[in-house]
């Protein structure tokens, strides 16, 4: 395997089982709006995986919720989601092999870079007693993973070559566009026809960390 010298891994859909939790929370926090709307943010979110609460409840409140409904603000939208998703997360499954891993890669610097909201993600982390993994740190939105990526390596703390281990087209986008390479991992992903979109963009890809951690050549996968 390429000796990189950083790991950086999206949260939801590889180190935690938690997509459905996700969409389950938008939808149920968008739901005084009516099962359509609730619907179609859910959809919405599915699309644009990776891409943080607070757009997506922004472009909801803009382009989806019906117009002259009554319902909960943006705010009270949020509060609901996260009420939600924070009760998911305490008992979702983690990604087995997840600390076999790290043991294997332990010369490795490792990040977590998720859309998640960062102060949630940390506290879950810590709740589930992984964060100890992460001696790069955890981060999450508001800030994109664009300026997460950006700002670590400006900072220094994302050491080339370094490998983003993600389940969106907008992990690929956001990692590739900072020079970095990328492994989709597939198991708990929510984007449709993944393997002609990986087969076409010539993406390497793994089911789960446990595949990627036995395989010799990750890039290859």
């Amino acid at each position: 395997m390429k000796q990189y010298k950083t790991f950086i891994f999206d949260c939801d859909g590889v180190i935690l089982n938690s997509n459905t939790v996700k969409s389950e929370a938008f939808y149920q926090a968008a739901l005084p709006y009516g099962k359509t709307a609730a619907e179609e943010l859910v959809q919405y979110h599915k699309k644009y995986g990776g891409v943080s609460r607070y757009r997506k409840f922004s472009y909801f409140m803009e382009h989806i919720k019906p117009q002259n409904t009554i319902g909960p603000n943006i705010d009270s939208l949020l509060t609901c989601y996260a009420d939600k998703v924070k009760e998911g997360l305490r008992s979702c499954q983690i990604a087995p092999k997840l600390k076999e891993l790290r043991e294997k890669y332990k010369q490795t610097k490792w990040l977590v870079a998720s859309g998640g909201d960062q102060q949630e993600l940390r506290d879950i982390f810590s709740h589930r007693e992984i964060s100890q993994l992460f001696d790069g740190g955890i981060f999450g939105s508001p800030d994109t993973k664009e300026e997460i990526l950006e700002r670590e390596k400006r900072n220094g703390n994302i050491i080339f070559p370094a490998l983003f281990l993600g389940d969106s087209a907008y992990d690929h986008t956001a990692s590739t566009g900072a020079g970095m390479e990328f492994v989709f991992v597939s198991d708990w992903t929510e984007v449709e026809n993944w393997r002609h979109w990986c087969q076409i963009n010539n993406i390497a890809n793994a089911a789960n960390l446990e595949q990627f951690l036995e395989k010799e050549k990750a890039p290859n996968v």
